[in-house]
């Protein structure tokens, strides 16, 4: 062979050789583990090493978030005392402020935990009064969820962004009951998965029973509902997480929900008497400055008080004065709850008052009921639509469309300046 050619491949070889050995070096002598936080997924769900912080603790074996079940379901209960114990005692003293779930500490729940981050309309959809007692635990226990909410009523609850009711008892099996009170209410926390499978997001605990069974049934309550990261308003173990605005961020707006009670049977009820509490309204001063603070930081806020009459269709003085001021104080919508019957609908400057929407989960039977859709769109505008529905045989289920156009023709005959159409949606009349 030729010299030159020789010392040409010789150099060539060299140089070749340095080039592995650099390519070695620069890649640490590791080709196949990846470093840093975040892991890479093989294509049949396994993860590879990860040589960084593990985040195993938040995600499933496949590398998925864990959320738990994802259906929906509602139920309500008989009225009288409840000792049924159906799970173990939670035991639990905290009551704190921090919500699990996707819930950040300040009561505001994450989008993306929920999926709702994506711009465009949001659906909220609220519902009267829930209690989990005997016709829930008869119905649940035998068909699960499903044995207390009909599958297509569950569907459209589940499909609503945000969905709140008003929870009329304890998740406890702790505390005696209150002393010369005609009906107390409780329910074992093993049940609070319900709420999950209903798809409820957040609940008023601002009522007359959420303090049936004393203190320690309250603070259980609020680890049930922090465990399966669900909010709650109206209530906590202090003056402040009371009356703190619960936040929802959905489709790049912010959604408030206050709510309050009228209707508190001893004054030690009240969280500024005694803690954990309720907030109440008999002075409405707080009620008024809390809505003023809430607009300056929700898009949408809606008040959901405990209030009125038991089983009377008209709105009494105190819940007409307050809609007004609290309209006035700049809340977008009113929800009431407490009369376990329908009462009218009246607007306030394009703004509606539904005064009660009557019972929701409520015993074997409910003649007629509702729950309100609220669509908020991306440009600001809102619409109301009424979801019909009734019990029979302790499961809660939309109306037929008979009895529904009577519900209707009923509640706009009951309403100051409101109409509803055949297919249940509210409007202003001018």
């Amino acid at each position: 062979m030729n010299k030159t050619i020789r010392i040409v491949l010789y150099v060539l070889s060299i140089l070749t050789v340095a080039g592995v050995i650099a390519a070695f070096i620069v890649s640490g002598g590791n080709d196949t583990v990846k470093t840093g936080v975040n892991s890479t997924v093989k294509p049949d769900g396994d993860k590879t090493e990860e040589a960084g912080e593990s985040s195993a603790g938040e995600t499933g074996g496949n590398g998925t978030a864990v959320t738990g079940d994802d259906i929906s379901g509602s139920e309500k209960a008989d009225f009288g005392t409840d000792t049924e114990n159906a799970g173990n005692d939670v035991g639990a003293e905290n009551g704190d402020n921090t919500q699990n779930g996707g819930n950040t500490e300040n009561g505001e729940k994450a989008a993306d935990s929920i999926g709702l981050e994506n711009s465009g309309d949001t659906t909220l959809i609220f519902t009267g009064d829930v209690l989990f007692g005997n016709a829930f635990k008869t119905g649940y226990d035998a068909k699960g969820i499903t044995g207390v909410v009909s599958e297509e009523l569950l569907r459209e609850l589940n499909d609503a962004d945000i969905l709140m009711i008003n929870n009329e008892f304890p998740f406890s099996d702790r505390g005696e009951a209150m002393a010369d009170k005609q009906f107390v209410f409780r329910c074992s926390p093993s049940y609070g998965k319900a709420l999950t499978e209903m798809g409820v997001d957040v609940v008023s605990l601002a009522n007359n029973h959420t303090l049936d069974y004393g203190k320690d049934a309250l603070r259980d309550t609020f680890t049930t509902l922090d465990e399966a990261g669900i909010l709650y308003g109206g209530a906590g173990d202090t003056v402040e997480r009371a009356q703190e605005i619960q936040v929802i961020e959905a489709n790049g707006k912010k959604f408030g929900f206050l709510a309050v009670s009228r209707v508190i049977p001893t004054a030690d009820w009240k969280v500024e008497n005694s803690a954990p509490g309720l907030f109440s309204c008999y002075d409405e001063t707080r009620l008024l400055e809390l809505i003023g603070e809430g607009k300056k930081q929700c898009d949408f806020l809606t008040v959901f008080p405990h209030w009125g009459t038991e089983y009377s269709e008209n709105p009494d003085k105190n819940q007409l004065r307050i809609a007004e001021k609290c309209m006035e104080a700049g809340a977008d919508l009113i929800v009431g709850s407490h009369t376990h019957c329908l009462q009218g609908v009246e607007y306030f400057d394009g703004k509606p008052v539904f005064y009660s929407l009557g019972n929701f989960i409520f015993g074997q039977s409910i003649e007629r009921s509702a729950a309100v859709e609220v669509t908020v769109k991306e440009d600001g505008t809102v619409a109301y639509r009424l979801i019909p529905v009734c019990a029979k045989g302790g499961v809660t289920q939309k109306m037929e469309e008979a009895a529904a156009g009577s519900m209707y023709s009923y509640l706009q005959k009951i309403s100051v300046n409101a109409a509803v159409d055949s297919a249940g949606n509210v409007s202003e009349v001018k």
